[in-house]
């Protein structure tokens, strides 16, 4: 067994390297988080060959003292704490004096900077951790610092990084994530001489639609909620803007790009009821809170956060984006802003292509197990616009989603409202409303439950028949009432109410196949979510389905009074709308 010894400060600084900067990418977030650290409204960076070439990094902000130069590259050695209450209570990037030390054991490093009151600017060299003279310089104000040759005298490091495009890949991202944290500073990247990025000075939603795209944009609600002790504001997209991966999640926390399991959490919850499983949401969210209910030292990367009271956190996040979702729309970029404040739509008018583009969806709040009176009822109420009391009618913009004017091909809903053209899925809309109203009456445990004259026999599979013993409370909230009649199939004595038209047999095998992969194992938000979910598929009006204007009225209606309507429960888009303008220009009305 060889003796215990010290290790040698080289070998030392590049272990730390090996853990702060696995790649050119974390290079340039440590030189970005300077930047700002130290007051910066200008950054520029160059980059060759991805970074693993050079990586120069220059900034107009306070900069560094003379004399304080050789410590800026020294191991633990730090302007931004200087006690453990400090510690406890970070408000900077950076803090812990490791990034720039690291760098210089695995790089060949040229620091320069400036204050205000210098009369010139200084510079300092490093190479593998071994620290030269100050020599003078020429730089205005700021600090400039160039990192060649990343793990030159590691070789068995370097090896493990990957092509120059998919390092420059990783610092682009690494680029658009501290951009996006200060919009009120201006950026610009370089590559191999060749601009790629130049960010001016940005208003939030401005720098949002510059990285993330105009798309993303338009597709967004705004997100703004505070407490006395917690805050988020930021950007999250409707449901039908999903994505296949995580790509375009951002979240920030005292103005840090993190990756917090607890946060994510939050937001899969906020948007389960509205998403397939299968896809994500996409959001640029900034949670404010006192530094010291926080803790920033938790991974060398610092992208990991701990929260004192982590669950105040959740469900504050969770709540805040819910009701964004949830609400009707308002003055967010792209939601219709004329919209009167009684509507809950909240889907964006998308701007059509030069040629076409297809509408958008909304939600629908018509059932076809209503009673039997239920269209005689609606007809007077939504066949006409509604007379006032002095005799007008009704302007079209008090309803959003307008008056119908007929059915196509039984699957989709065409009205005319103030702004022009809508079309609706009635399918994917009264999905959604069927489904508030599951969940309504769940909550109020007032389902109610139809007997059934003549018991239904369905054939099932053994495991059916087993789930419907073992689950025969849960069923008997929803409604049901199963009973085995053999090893191989079920009656069927009672059921809800507003599934008294469905298909017995379809229902109760996606029913209880639902029950057996639920299990125990989700919460029970997710749970109940999941029935209803089923139940309201089978609920809602199907395609084929002829409806009268007068049914359709009522869709409409339903659709303007439910939440969430802009999806159904799968994520997918319920209603479009085409405006004047756009029908105008593609039959080129006034050229």
């Amino acid at each position: 067994m060889h003796p215990i010894r010290l290790l040698p400060d080289l070998l030392i600084s590049q272990i730390a390297a090996g853990e702060v900067v696995e790649r050119p990418a974390a290079a340039l977030k440590e030189l970005l988080e300077n930047c700002l650290d130290a007051d910066a409204t200008e950054i520029r960076v160059h980059l060759e060959q991805g970074g693993m070439q050079l990586i120069r990094v220059a900034d107009n902000g306070i900069g560094i003292e003379q004399t304080q130069l050789p410590l800026a590259l020294a191991r633990h050695a730090t302007s931004k704490i200087g006690s453990l209450e400090d510690l406890e209570c970070v408000a900077s990037l950076g803090f812990r004096g490791e990034a720039l030390a690291s760098i210089a054991a695995i790089a060949r490093v040229r620091l320069i900077s400036r204050t205000a009151a210098a009369a010139h600017a200084v510079e300092i060299r490093a190479e593998g951790s071994e620290i030269g003279e100050l020599q003078p310089a020429t730089l205005q104000t700021g600090t400039a610092i160039e990192v060649r040759d990343l793990y030159f005298n590691t070789p068995a490091r370097r090896k493990f990084l990957k092509s120059a495009a998919t390092e420059y890949a990783h610092c682009d991202e690494t680029f658009r994530r501290i951009a996006l944290a200060r919009p009120d500073a201006a950026f610009s990247l370089f590559h191999n001489d060749r601009a790629q990025r130049q960010l001016p000075a940005h208003s939030l939603a401005e720098r949002i639609s510059a990285l993330l795209g105009e798309e993303f944009a338009q597709a967004a609600v705004d997100i703004h909620e505070s407490s006395p002790v917690l805050s988020v504001a930021g950007l999250s997209t409707l449901p039908a803007y999903s994505r296949a991966g995580r790509d375009a999640q951002y979240i920030y926390v005292n103005g840090r790009f993190v990756r917090d399991k607890l946060l994510s959490h939050a937001l899969r919850q906020a948007y389960h009821d509205v998403l397939h499983h299968d896809r994500h949401p996409a959001y640029c969210l900034f949670i404010t809170l006192d530094p010291g209910a926080v803790d920033v030292n938790v991974h060398p990367a610092k992208t990991e956060v701990r929260f004192h009271d982590g669950r105040a956190v959740h469900q504050f996040l969770y709540h805040a984006v819910n009701k964004a979702l949830s609400a009707r729309g308002g003055e967010n970029p792209g939601v219709h802003a004329s919209w009167p404040e009684t509507s809950k739509l909240s889907t964006p008018i998308v701007k059509l292509p030069e040629t076409y583009r297809q509408p958008y969806q909304a939600t629908l709040n018509h059932g076809i197990a209503q009673p039997a009176n239920y269209y005689e009822i609606v007809t007077r109420e939504a066949a006409e616009p509604v007379k006032t009391a002095g005799g007008s009618a009704v302007a079209e913009n008090d309803h959003p989603l307008g008056y119908a004017i007929g059915q196509i091909h039984g699957v989709y809903i065409l009205a005319q409202n103030a702004a022009g053209l809508i079309l609706v899925d009635m399918h994917a809309a009264h999905e959604r409303v069927m489904y508030e109203k599951f969940k309504n009456s769940w909550d109020q445990r007032r389902i109610i439950s139809q007997p059934l004259l003549i018991p239904i026999t369905v054939d099932a599979d053994a495991i059916d028949v087993a789930a419907a013993a073992e689950y025969a409370a849960i069923l008997e909230e929803l409604g049901f009432s199963m009973t085995a009649l053999s090893p191989t199939s079920l009656a069927i004595r009672a059921i809800p109410q507003l599934l008294q038209h469905a298909d017995p047999d379809r229902l109760t095998r996606d029913l209880l196949g639902e029950l057996r992969r639920s299990g125990v194992s989700r919460t029970l938000n997710e749970y109940r979510n999941a029935l209803l979910g089923t139940l309201a598929c089978h609920s809602a009006v199907r395609a084929n389905r002829q409806l009268t204007v007068a049914e359709m009225n009522a869709l409409l209606r339903d659709m303007e009074n439910t939440e969430r309507a802009d999806q159904c429960n799968h994520g997918r888009p319920t209603w479009f709308q085409i405006s004047m303008a756009e029908l105008d220009k593609m039959f080129m009305r006034g050229k």
